[in-house]
């Protein structure tokens, strides 16, 4: 559903190749300046870039903008809100490029646990409040192709682990999701892991096959003990 060839952003990413299917939630991961942001950026079609993005099999240049809207949703790292516009208008964005500004979005606002908030301003929530009130409106597109860059940053640990268990869901009804992370131990809920260092990708497989200890001494520079019964189990999500 997605795929990038010798994909390439001067001074920030160099020739990236990778393919993500439906049914797969992959993480991305690795230290700060990576090029993690970037990549998705790119991938979305948002920065200028050298290779070749394909999007269901078609180049994305020959996708039209408005279609583009219906087949892929981007969340960005940041959670800025300059407009006092009620939650619920903020996820019904979601819809612009189906003309529809209603379909489902109760139902992501259930799923994100933010319908209480749906008539307060998106300017009084806190950056938590924020960060799923966006990701609902990336939800609401509908779209078979997910990009989240940083979903759970400023999230508690409740609401951390309930949108690792709604992507872990979407894939299973068969989203592709491309999600940075920058904690580790939940790369090894997903399918696949890729790691980036300085802007090349320098490992693609099973969380459990490519974090090694070699590896995270290289890249993230840390000694690091196994112990994966450490990871908190993912609770089901509301719905999705």
């Amino acid at each position: 559903m997605l795929r990038a060839e010798a994909l390439s952003v001067p001074g920030r990413l160099a020739g990236v190749d990778l393919a993500v299917g439906a049914g797969e939630v992959v993480a991305v991961l690795g230290p700060n300046g990576a090029g993690k942001s970037t990549l998705l950026s790119a991938l979305a079609g948002l920065l200028p870039c050298e290779g070749r993005i394909q999007w269901s099999g078609r180049d994305l240049p020959r996708i039209p903008f408005l279609e583009r809207g219906r087949m892929l949703a981007w969340l960005g790292q940041e959670s800025p809100a300059d407009f006092a516009f009620p939650v619920r208008e903020v996820v019904a964005q979601g819809r612009y490029a189906w003309n529809d500004d209603d379909h489902g979005v109760e139902a992501t606002l259930e799923a994100l646990d933010i319908t209480h908030l749906a008539g307060r301003a998106i300017t009084q929530l806190s950056g938590g409040e924020r960060r799923r009130v966006f990701l609902a409106r990336a939800l609401a597109t509908g779209a078979p192709v997910q990009l989240w860059d940083e979903p759970a940053s400023s999230l508690d640990v409740r609401h951390a682990l309930e949108v690792y268990a709604l992507a872990r869901k979407l894939a299973d009804h068969g989203h592709a999701l491309l999600v940075s992370l920058h904690d580790i131990r939940a790369a090894y809920r997903f399918s696949r892991a890729l790691v980036l260092d300085r802007g090349r990708l320098v490992a693609d497989g099973e969380p459990h096959a490519v974090l090694t200890a070699d590896l995270l001494r290289s890249v993230f520079r840390i000694e690091a003990r196994f112990v994966t019964s450490l990871v908190p189990e993912l609770p089901e999500p509301p719905c999705a």
